[in-house]
């Protein structure tokens, strides 16, 4: 049984303890993102950096630099090769497998969320990316659907259920994303209509509106824009607030941006006060 002068310090001694942590966290949590800005600094003055280097010059460890990079990475800002990074590339495109890796939770939440829009009947279309397939993933149990797609493995997909009609555009497959595009997609998707388009994107911001960095693949969303009565983009808030190469749906023809909970709040609103309805999960 603790006295009472024991109690007392031992409570003191935690509150004390408490408030240092919470200090230390919030502290690391400025250093953190004050190295991040510092790396970036030295990627766009050099175009690329070394871990080593880097944790020479700001005095920590290659653990901590790496990461730093990773967390960099993750949000877009750079890509990582083996012993450092290079400055993201508004033309620089990621793989599907890099891009499935990355923010798996959120892009799962948002599938869910853009596959309840879609209703029993409806014909919709699906264009290739990460959290498009998850769109696709989510559309079990939907009665009488035709689904158009320009992406291969979304076809192969939902090609085992019996409720959904695939129609697979035709073109040139980008293997790295298993997109179809160039002039014999875009010729395929002339006089379709659908209810819906989900379409995906490396940037989307209210002034670029939904961005990519391969010209090929823009031209062929923008005949899958053509084909849409309601325009609805997925993408997770890494990409919300980046402008890639090339516009492939301006923001006055999108109807609905499903994202998740990561989106900052000014960003939201902006969208909101475009027009544009935004659904977060």
């Amino acid at each position: 049984m603790l006295d009472a002068g024991v109690r007392m310090r031992f409570h003191s001694n935690t509150v004390v303890t408490r408030t240092v942590q919470e200090r230390t966290g919030a502290e690391g949590l400025t250093i953190r993102v004050a190295r991040r800005e510092r790396i970036l600094d030295r990627l766009r003055t050099r175009g690329s950096v070394l871990v080593v280097d880097l944790a020479t010059d700001l005095a920590t460890s290659e653990m901590t630099i790496r990461r730093d990079l990773k967390g960099l990475e993750a949000e877009g800002l750079l890509r990582r090769v083996h012993g450092g990074a290079l400055l993201a590339s508004s033309r620089y495109e990621p793989t599907f497998r890099e891009k499935s890796v990355q923010f798996v939770d959120e892009k799962r939440r948002i599938g869910a969320a853009a596959a309840a829009l879609v209703q029993a009947g409806d014909t919709i279309m699906l264009s290739p990316g990460t959290t498009t397939m998850e769109v696709a993933r989510h559309l079990a149990g939907r009665a009488n659907l035709t689904v158009v797609t320009s992406a291969v493995n979304i076809a192969l997909e939902l090609a085992a259920d019996p409720e959904i009609d695939v129609i697979v555009t035709g073109g040139h497959l980008r293997g790295t994303t298993y997109a179809l595009v160039g002039s014999l997609a875009e010729e395929n998707l002339r006089g379709l209509h659908v209810d819906k388009v989900f379409l995906g994107g490396n940037g989307l911001t209210v002034e670029h509106g939904l961005t990519t960095p391969d010209l090929s693949v823009a031209s062929t969303d923008r005949a899958i824009l053509r084909c849409a009565e309601r325009v609805i983009v997925t993408v997770d808030h890494s990409k919300i607030g980046r402008a890639t190469l090339c516009e492939t749906a301006p923001i006055d023809l999108i109807h609905t941006v499903v994202t998740d909970s990561g989106i900052p709040a000014e960003q939201r609103h902006a969208f909101e006060r475009a027009g544009v309805q935004m659904v977060v999960v």
